[in-house]
C-alpha cells in the first residue's frame, strides 16, 4: 500500500523566504528536532552555496555519527552537470538530491528567454540525473518548477525522460500557489496514468490554498498507486505566502474527513510538534498565530459558553484531537527571579552556573573553557541568546559545533 510522506524543506524553501535568516546552528537544530519527529527527509541546503558548506558537512557527520538516526539530508540543486559536479566535490558524502529545472511556457519563454527550449531542458535534466547516479547519489528527485502552469503532455514526456535517465520521484511544483485542490489532484490522476512514479508535492499558500492543495495531491498520488511526499516548512514559512504547514498537514492527514485510508508514514511522532514549533518561531523571529492549528495558544482555548461547556463535558464536543497528542499540556515555568544567562561576553562563573543548571558537567577547567568560547561564538552566530538544547548541543558535540560556526569568504 502506498504512504505518504513528509519532506520538510524550511532549510532551504524557508530560508529563501524574504525577512527570514536562520544561522546554521538553527539549522542544525531544526533537522535534529525533525529527525526526532521522525521526518522521512529533510531538503537541508545548497550544496553549491560557499557559506553553507561546513554546516552540510557537519550535519552529515552528525548522521554518519547517528545522533541524526533516521532523517535523510537532500541537497537541492539546479538540474545542470555542472551543480552536480560542484556539489560533489563540496560535500563528497551527499546521498540524496534534489535537481529543479523550469517547465512552463511562462518561465521557458520569459525567464530562460530563448537560453533553452523545452528538448533542452530535458536534456539538461537527463544528464545532471545520469552524473548524479553515476557519481554514487543513492536517490534523485527531479523537480518540475512551476508545473502548475506547465503543459501536461509536456510534463508527461518530462517525467518520463528523467524516469528513464534513473530519477527516483519527480517533485510536482505548484510554485505560485496557482493550482487548487481539484485542480492538482486532476492534473496529477492525469499524469500518472501516463507515467507510474513516486511523487514529491511541493506547494505554496498565494490563494491560502496550500495544505488542501497538497492533501488533494497526495490522494491522487496515493489513488494512482504511488507514494506521496509533501513538502512542508515549519509553522507554514516560505516563499511570499508561505508552503504548507508542517503540522496543519500530519493533522490533516491523521485526522480530516475521508483520510483514513490514506497512510502517513507510521515513523512520525506528533509529540515533538509543540517544542519544534516554538523554536522554529523564536529562530525566525515571528510569533506563532493564535490561531494556528495544534500549536497556536488558540488551538484548544474556549470562551463562549456553549463551547466551554461542551468541552469540559467531552472534550471531543469542541476538539478534534488531543493537545497532549501534539506534545502540549506540560506546565512551562516561567524563572521570575535571578537569572544568569550565558552570551558573547559571558565568564566563566556565569556560564558554570547555566551548565549546573542543566545538570552538565565538565571534566576540568579546560574542557568547561573550551566550550565556554564555542557558546560565545554560537551567540555572536545566532545574534541572539542560545536555548538550553542550543547550549547542550553545543557542550556534547564540540567539534562539530566549531565546524557548523565555521565559515571564510573565498573572496
Amino acid at each position: 500500500m502506498a504512504k505518504i510522506y513528509i519532506v520538510d524543506v524550511t532549510n532551504r524553501d524557508g530560508v529563501q523566504t524574504s525577512r527570514i535568516c536562520l544561522s546554521k546552528l538553527q539549522k542544525t537544530m531544526i533537522n535534529l528536532y525533525l529527525d526526532e519527529m521522525g521526518i522521512f527527509q529533510s531538503e537541508f541546503g545548497f550544496p553549491t552555496t560557499n557559506h553553507e558548506l561546513n554546516y552540510l558537512n557537519a550535519n552529515l557527520e552528525l548522521a554518519e555519527k547517528k545522533v541524526i538516526k533516521n532523517l535523510r539530508l537532500s541537497g537541492w540543486l539546479r538540474a545542470i552537470t555542472g551543480d552536480v559536479a560542484v556539489a560533489l566535490k563540496n560535500v563528497p558524502t551527499l546521498k540524496y538530491v534534489n535537481l529543479s529545472i523550469s517547465t512552463s511556457d511562462q518561465m521557458i519563454k520569459h525567464k530562460f528567454q530563448g537560453k533553452l527550449n523545452y528538448k533542452e531542458i530535458i536534456k539538461s535534466a537527463q544528464d545532471a540525473i545520469v552524473l548524479a547516479k553515476k557519481s554514487g547519489i543513492k536517490a534523485v528527485g527531479v523537480n518540475a518548477e512551476d508545473a502548475s502552469r506547465s503543459k501536461i503532455e509536456y510534463l508527461v514526456d518530462f517525467i518520463k525522460a528523467t524516469k528513464d535517465a534513473g530519477a527516483d520521484r519527480f517533485r510536482y511544483c505548484d510554485t505560485l500557489g496557482f493550482d487548487t485542490p481539484f485542480s492538482i489532484y486532476d492534473r496529477l490522476v492525469k499524469i500518472l496514468k501516463k507515467v507510474k512514479m513516486p511523487v514529491e508535492i511541493h506547494c505554496h499558500n498565494d490563494l491560502g490554498l496550500v495544505v488542501a492543495s497538497s492533501i488533494a495531491g497526495a490522494r491522487a498520488a496515493i489513488d494512482c498507486g504511488v507514494d506521496a511526499y509533501i513538502n512542508t516548512c515549519l509553522n507554514g514559512v516560505g516563499e511570499r505566502a508561505g508552503n504548507a504547514d508542517l503540522v496543519s498537514v500530519i493533522l490533516a492527514i491523521k485526522y480530516g474527513s475521508g483520510m483514513e485510508k490514506y497512510k502517513l508514514d507510521e515513523k512520525i511522532n506528533l509529540k515533538t510538534a509543540w517544542k519544534l514549533s516554538k523554536y522554529a518561531s523564536y529562530a525566525f523571529g515571528i510569533p506563532i498565530p493564535i490561531n494556528q492549528p495544534g500549536v497556536g495558544a488558540n488551538a484548544f482555548a474556549h470562551e463562549s459558553g456553549i463551547h466551554a461547556d461542551g468541552a469540559l463535558k467531552d472534550r471531543r464536543n469542541y476538539e478534534l484531537y488531543d493537545y497532549e497528542e501534539l506534545g502540549r499540556g506540560e506546565p512551562e515555568v516561567i524563572d521570575t527571579g535571578r537569572k544568569i544567562t550565558v552570551g558573547e561576553y559571558s565568564g566563566i562563573k556565569g556560564f558554570g552556573n547555566v551548565y549546573d543548571q542543566m545538570e552538565i558537567k565538565f571534566k576540568d577547567d579546560n574542557e568547561a573553557r573550551k566550550i565556554l568560547e564555542l557558546v560565545r561564538y554560537a551567540n555572536v552566530h545566532n545574534q541572539k541568546p542560545l536555548v538550553q538544547e542550543e547550549l547542550k548541543f553545543v557542550a556534547q558535540y564540540p567539534d562539530i559545533a566549531k565546524k557548523i560556526f565555521t565559515m571564510q569568504p573565498v573572496v
